[in-house]
Parts: structure tokens; sequence; C-alpha cells
């Protein structure tokens, strides 16, 4: 087990020089002393080349190829960072063996080490299986104890913050846990799991966090997830086509109208994405990461707030719409606010930005199936998405035009060939094509927006009860990147920021905080109007 001292938090690099034994929860654990070294941190290679013939004697250790865009993530740097709050203090000793009988054997990934393949000309990488000693896994950091007394929320994000730019260790399998075992306003300590994003997505991963969890109601049982949509396919859905037997003309012209949507949509989504990387570009803002070509690393800065669910679903409600589309008019609504109040520009002026929005591509049902399979790999998909920066009298209107926009993307194939052709790029024509590619779509877009599911009630992961999730990643070229996920009663909000371009990030989430009572008060109010115009229309 490693302990870094990062007192400082600063831009720190941490090398162990010296080994002895420490008593932890009755236990003694190895403890490496440490020397700070400030260094910068360097490109990521491909993948770690390890001879063949020390990757296992007998060959008995699964290989499989590493899937094109868990190369893409690596070959980016792009990383997960799960920050979670217990409700008890860590008991070192039950979370490691819960780590080691429930995490690591369920995700095969957690096993495994990326490695060239010598045999293969373009050294495509593959997942080779190896030994894992889970208290190599394990960091507990010595923070400064007067930080921690006087603001231990500060000391925890930044903390968190500094790990955007350690690198992991490709010789080991990419996964780490931090515990941070020291009460703070939401939890009685944190723990903080950091992971390389070819490991998998934020499906997977909350697939694998649920599978080897409880219910806190019941332990006997798995949490209990949402009710799944009510489409059961692809984002996109075609009516049926009605027999030709049947003589129902004008039915057989609508279904052959809805291809022919379907089509042209396609065609405009798909054109505009290689506009975007040939030369369309949104406007320079406040939000926009300055232009030096995104290749140097900067430190993010990941905070979070939590939200009502309740509040969420009653605008949801008000408005017919899915919680997608409220959770996109309440990010509009909320950087419209800060843009206006920073900049001191007329609220007249109207400004359209873009988002990535990252999409899951795996069909609905197996989303549910958390019991019986861990879904591994990445199969992230993105649709480009329109934010106005732009002030409205009535606040639910940026719901409405989410929907609108949202319902016209359901009428397109374009979120599904993204990834095809994505693949088909990365495999044909080599990772530093598809790397282009996709830096070139990223950095000419404002920022990332993702909206993840996770449980519906609590549960007890590793023998300790979780208060809270707050998930995110850095390695992106963007400036600010909003993550929502639900868990429980609540939804979290998420940005990761630059650290330097949004010093006052906490502002900036409080517009959300904002935004939602704004809105929460509208849809009220809407109801509340609607339920009495039909009472007296009756």
């Amino acid at each position: 087990m490693h302990e870094r001292d990062l007192a400082s938090l600063q831009n720190i690099y941490i090398a162990p020089t010296e080994s002895r034994d420490v008593a932890i929860n009755n236990r003694e654990w190895p403890l490496v002393e440490a020397t700070t070294n400030v260094v910068t941190p360097s490109s990521r290679p491909l993948s770690v080349h390890v001879p063949t013939e020390m990757e296992c004697a007998d060959n008995s250790m699964a290989e499989e190829p590493m899937s094109p865009t868990g190369r893409g993530m690596e070959e980016m740097g792009m990383c997960i960072v799960l920050v979670m709050g217990l409700g008890t203090p860590v008991n070192l000793p039950v979370f490691r063996a819960g780590i080691e009988t429930e995490l690591v054997t369920r995700l095969p990934r957690f096993r495994c080490i990326p490695v060239m393949d010598e045999s293969a000309k373009d050294g495509n990488p593959r997942w080779v299986q190896t030994a894992v000693n889970v208290d190599d896994h394990i960091v507990i950091p010595r923070l400064d104890a007067a930080a921690v007394a006087s603001d231990p929320e500060k000391a925890v994000e930044d903390y968190v913050a500094s790990l955007s730019l350690l690198p992991m260790d490709m010789c080991r399998p990419l996964w780490e846990f931090h515990f941070l075992d020291f009460p703070t306003s939401e939890a009685a300590s944190t723990v903080v799991l950091r992971l390389h994003h070819s490991i998998g997505d934020g499906t997977s991963i909350t697939t694998l966090l649920v599978a080897a969890s409880r219910s806190m109601v019941n332990p006997a049982r798995l949490p209990a997830m949402p009710p799944p949509p009510k489409r059961t396919g692809a984002i996109y859905q075609l009516p049926p086509r009605p027999p030709l037997s049947s003589g129902d003309y004008l039915a057989l012209f609508a279904w052959v109208w809805s291809c022919f949507v379907l089509a042209w949509h396609t065609l405009v989504d798909m054109t505009l994405i290689v506009a975007t990387i040939l030369f369309l570009s949104d406007p320079p803002t406040l939000f926009t990461r300055p232009r030096d070509g995104g290749e140097s690393r900067r430190r993010k800065r990941f905070v979070h707030r939590t939200l009502s669910f309740d509040d969420v679903k009653l605008i949801n409600t008000a408005m017919n719409c899915t919680i997608n589309d409220v959770l996109v008019g309440v990010t509009s609504v909320a950087l419209s606010q800060y843009y206006f109040r920073k900049s001191g520009e007329s609220n007249t002026k109207r400004i359209g930005l873009r988002s990535c929005v990252l999409v899951d591509a795996r069909p609905v049902s197996t989303r549910q199936t958390y019991v019986t399979r861990v879904e591994t790999g990445n199969q992230l998909t993105g649709l480009i998405c329109p934010f106005n920066i732009t002030l409205k009298d009535d606040p639910l209107e940026y719901v409405h035009e989410a929907k609108r926009f949202m319902n016209r993307k359901k009428k397109s194939l374009a979120v599904m060939l993204t990834r095809v052709i994505g693949e088909f790029l990365v495999k044909n024509f080599g990772l530093k094509t598809g790397r282009f590619i996709f830096h070139r779509f990223l950095t000419r877009t404002t920022i990332i927006f993702s909206n993840a599911i996770g449980p519906a009630e609590h549960m007890t992961l590793c023998g300790h009860p979780v208060a809270f999730m707050a998930p995110s990643i850095y390695g992106q070229p963007q400036a600010l990147t909003v993550h929502y996920h639900n868990y429980g009663s609540d939804i979290k909000v998420v940005l990761a920021v630059d650290d330097e371009q949004f010093q006052d990030c906490h502002q900036l989430l409080g517009d959300f905080v904002e935004s939602i009572r704004i809105m929460k008060n509208a849809a009220a109010l809407k109801m509340l109007t609607t339920s009495i115009h039909n009472g007296v229309t009756e």
C-alpha cells in the first residue's frame, strides 16, 4: 500500500523512497515514505510493452483485443474519477476484502493490463490477465491536519483535483482506491475510485458497483434500479411497416415518409459532424478552453452539488418530457445566468454553443441485467446538442427547446453511425487518425454533457453504506464537463472544470441549484394553472 504526502496539493508526483510497516485498524500495512518532486506529466503511451515470455509461463491467462474506443481512450489518457461519500468511517480491512472478493472477481478488466501485440504490425494492444495485489491499488494520502480541520470539503476537493495530473502506473491494472478517512458535511469518510477509461464506461462501472453491493433497505438483495424507459430498442424507432395486403395506403405512405425523414435527418446530422471536424467551431466564450491546441494537460477540479430528483420529476411531469430534456434545460439556464453575470454583456444577446452529449449505445434491456452479467468495455457514442446562451422570460422554454431537439435526434441514425464510423476509422486507418478526428470533434465543441443512471435506493458497498456518488472524467480537451448522476432520491450535478479558468466554479454550481428552483416554481405554477383551467371548463 502506498502513502503519498500531498500536503501542498500542487502539481506533484510522489516518488517512494523507503518502506516500513505501520499499524492501521489493528493490522500491519506496508507504509511507503514519500518525497515530493515536481514533474510534468508525460504523454501517455499507447500501452505497456511486456515481453511475451513474461506474461504467463503456462499461457493460462486469457487475452482479449482492446476495442477501438478503448484504444482511443488510452491514447487520450482519459480517466474516470468516482467520489463516493461513506456513511461510516473507513474500516480498511473490510473494504479491502470487499474489493478483492466482489469487485476484482466480477470485472475481468480489473485483472488485466494493456500489452502490445508483438505479432501485429500495427501494434494493436490487447488485454492480458495478470496477478493482482490489491494492496498495490490502495492509497492512503497523508494530508495537512490543519487544512483538513479548517475545511475538510476543500481538502477532499483539492486532493481529487491533484489526481488529474498524476499518471497511472501502466504496468498494473489501471484502477486504484484512495481513502480519505475524515468527516465532511455530507459523509463520515470519502473513497475515490480512479480508473482508466479504457477499462469501461460509466454504465459498466455502475454495473460493477451495483452487482457488488447490497440494498440498505434489504441487505438480502441488490439495490433497485430505476424503471426502464418506455422504449426498449435503439434511440431511434420507426413504426412497423403495414402489410401490403391491408390496402391501407395512407398508413403505407406515412411509413415511407417516416423512412424518408429518418434518412434526411441522418444526412443532415452526419454533414454537421463532418463540418465540425473540418472547420465548424463554436465561438470563443468564457466557457471555451484557451487555444493551445488542447495538447497540454491542465489540472481539473471536480465539484458537485446535490439536487432533488423529485424536483426534476416535477418539471418532467409538467412539461411531458424526459429527464434528459429537463437536465439539458437546467444546464442551459445555469450557463446563461453564469455567463451574463460574469461577462456583464447585454441580456438580450444570444450565443449559440454546442455540447457533445455522451450516449450509451447498449440496448435499454441490457441495462437492467445487473445481477447476471457485468458489461465490460466502452459502448459510448455521442451527438451534438445546441446550448443557447440567452435569458428567457419563461424558464420552461429551455426545456421546451431541449425536448424539441431531442425528439428530432430520435429520428436520426447519426448517433449509431458515429460509433460505427469511428471504430471503422480506428481499425482501418490507425489509432492516430481516429484520435485526430475525435480530438478535433471535441475541441470544436464547448462542453461535454452526460446523464448516468444510478441505483434508485441507497446501497452498501464493501461493507460500508454509500451516502452519495459523484462521477466525472478528466483527459478531455474541454474546459467544462457536466455530469448528472441519480442516486436514491437525489441527483448529483458534477462539474469537471479547468482549475485556472473556473476559479469561481462554486458560483457556477450555485447557478444550477438556482435554475432548478426557478424551473420547479414555474412548473408548479403551470400545473396549478392547468388544473384550475380544467376545473373551470368542467
